[in-house]
């Protein structure tokens, strides 16, 4: 079975297109090093009855939206690996001089898939 690496964050929504920018950057090189599938997606239908939102979970403000990312391996090594290439690449050791999010207010995990449909 896969594994996955799974993010939650806070964007400010002006900074929407910079995130954006970032992401592809980042997904190109994630991608390059053998991740099998990169996606960043951006809320959409967040006002729901059900369950706890996103919005409420990681009280977002009125300018800002929460943004759902995963990337997909083979399997935690394989993570591992990928994840040691990515931290090495040249195109990543300069950090934007400022990111278009708070890392402060980011979640993330490891997680092992349990069903694959």
């Amino acid at each position: 079975m896969s594994y996955v690496d799974g993010f939650v964050l806070v964007v400010p929504k002006k900074h929407l297109a910079a995130y954006q920018r970032l992401a592809k950057k980042a997904g190109k090189v994630w991608r390059e090093h053998g991740a099998l599938e990169y996606k960043e997606c951006v809320g959409d239908d967040l006002k729901v009855k059900m369950g706890l939102p996103f919005p409420k979970l990681v009280k977002t403000k009125p300018n800002e939206t929460v943004v759902f990312s995963y990337i997909v391996y083979k399997s935690r090594a394989h993570r591992d690996k990928v994840n040691a290439k990515v931290m090495a690449d040249p195109r990543l050791q300069e950090p934007p001089k400022e990111l278009p999010f708070d890392m402060k207010r980011m979640a993330y995990g490891g997680f092992k898939t349990i069903v694959s449909a």
